[in-house]
């Protein structure tokens, strides 16, 4: 059978809404491409049912993690990179369902005319609320999920962006979606209005009461769009002086730290040469001295050689350092770390990565995926997980405390991990990362961009430093200063405001999120109750609510004036 017009139509519009939602993200940096894209999706997806709306929310889902992740097989072949996308767009799926089954709900007959308008109301909430809570099933499952380009890490430089304060990443998507969908109805509403005005020989100019309803949902729309340009975002605070160091490596690529100790003798180096400005009387000097990830290519607590280059450095700075590296524990395994070192003291803190990257940094139930592929083997031995919140203190040069909340790559994308080191009393955070094997990409300014929207989210400063690139000191209105170029050496060095104060997002933690899933499970309930009751009906049934046509029909069930 041939696929009606208006099915082509869903799968073309499905697939432009994902596309156009990388225009939201790094490299491209178009913020009003998220809720335009977001609308799109919202049209495409209303009354299509919970089947059609998987398929067609997997298709947008495709259109935007393929491209948008492809970094991710950069070195590692398309297999990985292809298998990410999936399983990220299977979330967009499980949006498309919930939602799809959602906007079929229709008023029976005798109800119809006062309740269609209340049901097309409540669309764009429901999109919201679903999009909401399928982000933060993508942001936990499977392993502890991906939260990669959640859809506010691309709005740092909007007005959106600012709501992240109030509750943090899932009241910015939250509003992003319902901007959207609001805008789905205008567009939904005109277009409905246009064809019967036609189909009745109207006049062309539209009534007074046609134009407010469709003008409604438009107004609000843009309302939502403004409204962040009201959420303050101090940025006052004492200064403290910080010191990255973005050392480079020898090459691109997985074999980064093939060359014995090139890494660690790079940041050596280049902090060395960093630190001549300031006996120089050129520069300050510095608080608080930042290292990347991997910034000890090799063992710095069991390598004499590599432990004693860094006392020295630490000894020459006469400053705490901040040292990313590996250790060799504990034993058969790997501990993807954060050291810190003083002068005079040495070692006096460690922070071991709490959220270690499942498929590269260990193998989840190792004995069942090696039924698919034996390549899990290459990873030898698993990284373990740390337990504790990364929290350094040190004394600035003024006497000031410096609480430094620790972030290791991938674990600044976690709101968890990132509101536990504020909570834990961090009044500045620390993102540590190694970005060269990702080669000249757009994951580490999508990196960057996380960063820049944590500093908001959390009113804190951020010292953002990368082995390669991109590595910048960040405000806490989320200002990037000092931005670095991929694979060169540079550092970063500036005051940044140290700051006390808990945001709203803060305080509220994971409570928008549970907010969104409990308001979710009530109306797919509510759903299932009514499309049950509607199936046993007699024609002498009261008003009430129905589901609309089974959706082995493709219907045009949009006419929601």
């Amino acid at each position: 059978m041939r696929p009606s017009p208006r099915s082509v139509t869903r799968v073309v519009a499905a697939l432009a809404s994902g596309g156009v939602l990388c225009l939201a993200f790094p490299t491209y940096d178009i913020w009003v491409a998220a809720p335009l894209s977001l609308a799109l999706l919202a049209w495409t997806l209303t009354g299509a049912g919970a089947r059609r709306g998987f398929g067609l929310g997997l298709l947008a889902g495709l259109a935007f993690f393929v491209p948008t992740l492809s970094w991710s097989g950069i070195y590692v072949g398309a297999l990985p990179w292809l298998a990410l996308s999936g399983l990220q767009a299977m979330f967009f799926g499980v949006l498309g369902a919930a939602y799809g089954r959602l906007s079929r709900v229709r008023p029976r007959d005798d109800a119809r005319n006062d309740a269609r308008n209340t049901e097309a109301g409540i669309r764009p909430l429901a999109f919201a609320l679903a999009w909401v809570v399928a982000e933060g099933l993508r942001a936990r499952l499977p392993y502890g999920g991906f939260p990669w380009v959640k859809l506010a890490f691309g709005q740092a430089d909007s007005p959106f962006g600012r709501i992240v304060a109030l509750g943090g990443p899932p009241l910015v998507a939250f509003v992003i979606a319902l901007c959207g969908g609001l805008l789905a109805l205008a567009v939904t509403r005109g277009v409905h209005l246009a064809a019967h005005g036609r189909a009745r020989r109207a006049p062309s100019r539209m009534p007074l009461g046609a134009g407010a309803v469709v003008a409604a949902p438009a107004v609000a729309a843009l309302a939502l769009g403004v409204i962040g340009l009201a959420v303050p975002i101090p940025t006052d605070g004492p200064p403290a002086q910080f010191l990255g160091v973005q050392g480079n490596v020898a090459r691109p690529g997985l074999e980064f730290n093939a060359e014995r100790r090139a890494v660690l003798d790079n940041h050596v180096a280049a902090t060395l040469k960093a630190n001549e400005a300031v006996t120089d009387g050129r520069a300050p000097a510095p608080d608080l001295v930042v290292w990347p990830e991997n910034a000890s290519d090799i063992d710095p607590l069991r390598n004499e050689d590599a432990k004693s280059l860094i006392l020295e450095t630490v000894d020459a700075l006469k400053r705490p350092l901040i040292v990313g590296g590996l250790l060799e524990e504990p034993p058969g395994r790997l501990s993807n770390v954060s050291l810190l070192f003083e002068p005079g003291k040495g070692l006096t803190d460690e922070y071991v990565k709490r959220h270690p990257v499942p498929f590269a940094e260990y193998i989840p139930n190792r004995s069942f995926w090696r039924l698919f592929s034996k390549e899990v083997d290459l990873v030898s031995r698993d990284f373990v997980a740390g337990t504790a919140p990364g929290l350094f203190t040190v004394t600035g040069t003024q006497g000031q405390q410096i609480r430094a909340g620790l972030a290791i790559c991938f674990e600044v994308a976690y709101d968890d991990i990132m509101r536990d080191a504020v909570e834990a009393g961090a009044n500045v955070l620390v993102v540590q990362t190694n970005n060269a094997t990702f080669g000249f990409t757009a994951e580490s300014p999508q990196q960057l961009a996380i960063s820049r929207l944590r500093a908001m989210e959390f009113g804190r400063s951020v010292v953002h430093v990368s082995t390669v690139g991109q590595s910048a000191l960040i405000t806490p209105d989320g200002t990037a200063h000092q931005v670095t170029s991929l694979f060169t050496q540079a550092v970063v060095r500036g005051a940044l405001p140290l700051r006390d104060s808990t945001t709203m997002a803060t305080r509220v933690g994971e409570a928008p999120e549970w907010a969104a899933a409990a308001a979710l499970i009530v109306m797919l309930g509510m759903s299932l109750v009514t499309s049950r009751g509607a199936r046993t009906t007699t024609k002498q049934a009261g008003p009430g609510w129905t589901m609309a046509e089974d959706s082995t029909k493709d219907s045009d069930d949009e006419d929601d004036t």
